[in-house]
């Protein structure tokens, strides 16, 4: 786990607070000396990458002021020592900002930061280091591998120009590309598709024009929230049931990579993309060579595992 801040270690914190930070949502966890969760909740997103802008920066401290104002009311102003995994946040003067950021909201012990990749707490909420691989499918996808020496390995999660398949952002990517060229081929084909009727429900209309300003003009976010249209036709399009099939056979491609590299070890499929479906968990299965155990996990609540993971020295690297 990456190191935040190098203050100079001081007292231990009061509370231990836990943040899973990703671009549309931050999930919260107090936790007590004795590792019991005393509160959780969400505020707005947050990202590494807003802080390379103005505005992403202006947003920032929006939101790391609504997240005081929800968990200060549980601490009595009391230190905080903080564990947070955040989406977007690359090396140590990012992390460094991040935490400048914080602690001019939050009243943070000196020494008890550790600022890291979303994905890293999110693989400490599924294995210990060296045991297992974590294949995660939100709007994007990768595949995790923390070894026994703390040396975190990826496969994937190289965002929606590069891969990202099997995620939310993919398969309705992949969805409007397949109800446009059955268009393309016979006009008017929508009509007869249970899959492209709801895509044009959802982006506000059938023409070109309505879909070209809904994948060009929003977020991956709003885009890939397309997905759930695409998981609310299976009973009434094969079309749908053959994408989200694929996305798991994609998802099991990432996993390929960390079996072929580091060895057979158990496999954790988690993230909200594969709780669209259990047509995405055939998917992954049926991809994988016999052999390696899988477990589906709809919520690793990473929040809460990272609020509990404060005390922990051997996690929390901390100058």
């Amino acid at each position: 786990m990456t190191q935040g801040v190098g203050a100079a270690p001081g007292m231990a914190p009061v509370w231990g607070l836990g943040l899973d930070a990703g671009g549309t949502q931050t999930r919260w966890a107090l936790a007590g000396r004795d590792g019991g969760i005393v509160a959780q909740g969400h505020v707005g997103g947050m990202s590494g990458l807003q802080l390379h802008a103005l505005e992403g920066i202006q947003t920032l401290r929006s939101t790391l002021q609504a997240l005081a104002a929800a968990v200060l009311p549980h601490t009595g102003g009391q230190s905080l020592g903080v564990v947070a995994g955040f989406t977007g946040l690359g090396d140590t003067s990012s992390q460094q900002s991040m935490q400048r950021l914080m602690a001019s909201e939050l009243p943070l012990a000196h020494g008890w930061v550790t600022l890291t990749n979303d994905m890293d707490i999110a693989y400490r909420a599924a294995f210990t280091p060296g045991e297992g691989y974590l294949v995660y499918a939100g709007t994007g996808s990768i595949a995790t591998f923390i070894d026994a020496e703390g040396h975190f390995h990826r496969a994937g999660g190289l965002g929606p120009a590069l891969g990202d398949e099997g995620g939310g952002y993919w398969i309705a990517v992949q969805a409007m590309a397949l109800v446009w060229r059955n268009e393309d081929r016979q006009p008017g084909a929508w009509r007869t598709s249970a899959m492209a009727r709801r895509i044009f429900e959802a982006v506000g209309g059938s023409d070109w024009a309505h879909s070209r300003q809904f994948i060009y003009g929003s977020d991956r976010g709003t885009i890939g929230k397309l997905a759930l249209q695409v998981a609310a036709a299976v009973p009434d399009d094969d079309a749908a049931s053959h994408l989200l099939l694929r996305a798991g056979d994609e998802l099991a491609q990432l996993a390929h990579c960390l079996l072929q590299r580091f060895g057979p070890r158990p496999l954790v499929l988690a993230g909200r993309a594969q709780c669209l479906s259990p047509l995405i968990e055939q998917g992954f299965r049926q991809a994988l060579p016999d052999g390696p155990d899988v477990r589906c996990v709809p919520d690793l609540q990473a929040h809460c595992v990272a609020a509990t993971l404060v005390w922990d020295q051997t996690v929390a690297m901390r100058t």
